[in-house]
């Protein structure tokens, strides 16, 4: 199985399509800022837990962003839709254009009731 950690309670894992609400201080004003991407890669290192979002920005450009799990301006982390991973690490993705850069098969749930 593909790597995953734990936030508040919910599993999330390589290939989820996720939504990051990071606060965001600028002066004296704070904002939220959210980051939807799908997540390429989790790097487990007990305390310095870590995980990176992907997501196509305008004019088809990839951008990434690295997340410490216990960073303290997230606020709350939404799983848009769960996807089924092959491999632990994403990186593949770099190298795709256009819609085939966010294709990742979608984790069917069901497959064990109905056998």
């Amino acid at each position: 199985m593909a790597q995953y950690f734990k936030y508040k309670d919910q599993n999330i894992s390589v290939g989820d399509t996720i939504r990051v609400h990071q606060e965001i201080i600028e002066n004296d004003k704070k904002r939220i800022q959210i980051f939807e991407g799908i997540v390429i890669a989790v790097k487990n290192r007990e305390n310095n837990r870590s995980f990176t979002v992907r997501k196509i920005a305008a004019s088809s450009v990839g951008v990434e962003k690295i997340f410490p799990v216990k960073l303290p301006s997230i606020k709350k982390i939404e799983v848009k839709r769960q996807g089924q991973a092959r491999r632990s690490k994403l990186y593949y993705l770099r190298d795709r254009i256009g819609k085939q850069a966010t294709r990742v098969k979608e984790k069917n749930l069901n497959s064990k009731a109905t056998k």
